[in-house]
């Protein structure tokens, strides 16, 4: 059928807002994005379909990622006035009498993590309550308690984990595509614009610019008009981007269709990095399916608008998540940066006015269309409003993907959300912005997450990468890492980028291999101050913040590498080595056991010996030893 209004929609989602949420026969969702099928969530569907083939009474179907990846594979079951439970670690051996408990109404405590209390997106709050009187179990945490879940508000992820990315009938269920219906039928042009001001949304890709500005700008342009989804997420550690697609790639078209009536553009791309194959395969299937209803294509709901949606596949090449570069290889071309005198909603794809934002600030506008712009303008602070979702990872007990309002403290997520640290060990920085971001030291923890506030102590906010790091991180090391990951990454168009960072990682080199000599320290300042100045494009002038930021918060680890050759952390293995402490060795033999070249030797309940000379520093014994008698000298 083709949609031709909100009636239409309204019909859709009765029928299916009741499959949702009160299902006739047992309903297995099984997480299936990327990381739960790295953890085995594949074998789990495919051993529960093999159980319960069609007709046995229990649907087994897939779902995104709800966040908690250190639990996965994750698996929902729920069934009519039964509770709705959360089921963790379900692999292939348990999969079967987990389902088979749950239809007996006997719940394996090890295995559920909690019980759902409502299942819901921010934008059904409004609705008669389709979840009234679910029955709950006694003893089982309700989801939205959990530590991990308890500060979330998920607005760009409020699909991700309830529905099945390939129904567009499921996300029609909870409101999907009302916001661009109301918004092409009842709208005009400048006043969904306004909204998008009003509500104060800036570009989650990193640069942080209002995202109504750059539509009003862009909509004032003469010519063809191009909107753009920026996917091509590559700073290492973080999965917002590719969570969102494979979870809930309609709300992207949705926030695109929207941006398409507001600036009068009828074609819009996806540039996706080809490492997202999974995400891929969800956006041509949405895309497909969105153009059979009608909601793609000419004449949407019997309007005189067109908008049709290209996927394009970019090859990994971190730059072009800079703006010009990804349209210049959009256009078939290299992907370089250019000079930024002529902004790209003036002259950008194809030389055409072009409005890029990337997959998290598309998904944000339907519902700040829905539900309004002072709704979303409520949450977060003064100059950074609404929600952010982060990539939480590192050194951090519960891994994982988080969406909370802006100004929520560095600990508050670290310690809150992700738990703390594991291993009783001690909080050392946590990273954000990706690899162009800085390291924030633990004096900072109580600094609320905002664009500004992070900006004023040397980091960005990136696209929302957070890599937490423990007392074992050398933050040399550290800074050696990321700019030797954007020496690889840099297109080498201009010089201060390509032969300052160049420079910058030979010293680095040199300090960590015990080479560090006087001045290296200011030498780097000096060279950082000069790339952050000159370079052409956002990856050169950010390029310098985890050394910079490293030098200023982390500096007497720079001078005990360069003047006492020492390591502090024990990771650059030139300057440490390890013993064993003789009087905390109790000879439990694990150690010696789990040694891969039989270094260390002795009698069990008696002092080992570690042999200098065969040790490769791999630091497993370190690892491994239960009573702290592994030392870094």
């Amino acid at each position: 059928m083709k949609i031709l209004s909100v009636e239409d929609l309204e019909k859709i989602r009765q029928e299916h807002n009741k499959r949702l949420y009160w299902p006739d026969a047992v309903k297995v969702n099984i997480g299936m994005a990327s990381c739960g099928i790295a953890a085995g969530a594949q074998a789990s569907y495919e051993k529960a379909k093999e159980v319960f083939p069609a007709g046995s009474g229990v649907q087994i179907c897939q779902t995104g990622c709800i966040g908690f990846c250190e639990e996965e594979p994750l698996v929902e079951i729920l069934g009519y006035g039964k509770p709705r439970l959360m089921y963790r670690h379900l692999t292939e051996k348990k999969i079967a009498e987990a389902i088979k408990g749950y239809m007996d109404g006997e719940f394996n405590k090890k295995w559920v993590l909690g019980q759902m209390r409502d299942p819901r997106n921010i934008l059904e709050n409004d609705l008669e309550n389709p979840v009234a009187g679910i029955e709950t179990v006694n003893g089982f945490p309700f989801l939205e308690d959990i530590p991990f879940y308890s500060k979330q508000v998920k607005v760009a992820l409020r699909n991700c984990g309830y529905i099945d990315p390939d129904s567009i009938d499921e996300y029609i269920a909870r409101k999907g595509y009302r916001a661009f219906l109301q918004a092409l039928q009842e709208m005009d042009p400048p006043d969904i614009i306004a909204v998008i001001k009003e509500s104060g949304l800036r570009g989650r890709g990193g640069g942080g610019f209002p995202t109504g500005i750059k539509w009003a700008t862009c909509a004032k342009q003469k010519g063809q008009r191009y909107i753009i989804c920026n996917a091509d997420e590559g700073d290492p550690g973080a999965y917002m981007d590719r969570s969102i697609l494979e979870g809930d790639p309609h709300s992207v078209l949705e926030g695109m269709l929207i941006a398409g009536v507001a600036i009068g553009a009828d074609q819009g791309f996806i540039y996706v990095r080809n490492e997202y194959p999974l995400a891929v395969k969800r956006l041509v299937t949405a895309i497909k399916t969105a153009e059979k209803y009608g909601l793609l294509g000419d004449g949407i709901a019997g309007t005189e608008f067109n908008f049709h949606i290209k996927i394009s596949t970019g090859a990994g090449a971190f730059v072009c998540g800079e703006s010009t570069a990804l349209m210049a290889s959009l256009e078939g071309n290299v992907g370089r940066p250019r000079a930024k005198y002529i902004h790209t909603v003036e002259k950008g794809f194809r030389n055409n006015p072009s409005n890029l934002n990337n997959v998290e600030t598309y998904a944000n506008v339907p519902a700040i269309v829905l539900k309004g712009a002072p709704w979303f303008a409520g949450m977060g602070t003064d100059h950074s409003k609404g929600t952010k979702a982060f990539s939480l990872v590192g050194k951090v007990k519960n891994t994982g993907l988080v969406e909370v309002p802006m100004g929520v403290s560095l600990r508050d997520i670290v310690f809150g959300l992700g738990g703390g640290v594991p291993k009783k060990k001690k909080f050392k920085a946590v990273q954000t912005g990706g690899p162009s971001g800085g390291c924030i030291p633990e004096r900072f923890l109580d600094l609320p997450v905002d664009y500004q506030k992070l900006t004023e102590v040397g980091s960005i906010m990136g696209s929302g990468g957070m890599i937490v790091m423990d007392q074992d991180t050398c933050m040399v090391d550290v800074a050696r890492y990321f700019l030797d990951f954007l020496k690889e990454e840099s297109c080498g168009q201009c010089n201060p980028c390509r032969e300052g960072i160049k420079q910058m990682l030979a010293i680095l080199n040199g300090i960590c291999e015990g080479r560090g000599k006087q001045g290296d320290i200011e030498l780097l300042e000096e060279l950082g101050s000069m790339v952050q100045k000159f370079s052409l494009c956002g990856l050169g002038t950010s390029a310098p913040n985890p050394v910079l930021t490293t030098i200023l918060y982390f500096r007497d680890e720079y001078e005990a590498h360069i003047k006492d050759k020492k390591c502090p952390a024990g990771v650059c293995k030139p300057l440490f080595h390890y013993e064993i402490d003789a009087e905390a060795c109790t000879g439990c033999h694990v150690c010696a056991r789990k040694c891969p070249q039989d270094a260390i030797t002795g009698e069990k309940k008696e002092a080992h010996v570690l042999d200098l000379e065969k040790c490769i520093k791999c630091g497993i014994c370190y690892e491994a030893c239960k009573f702290d008698a592994i030392t870094i000298c």
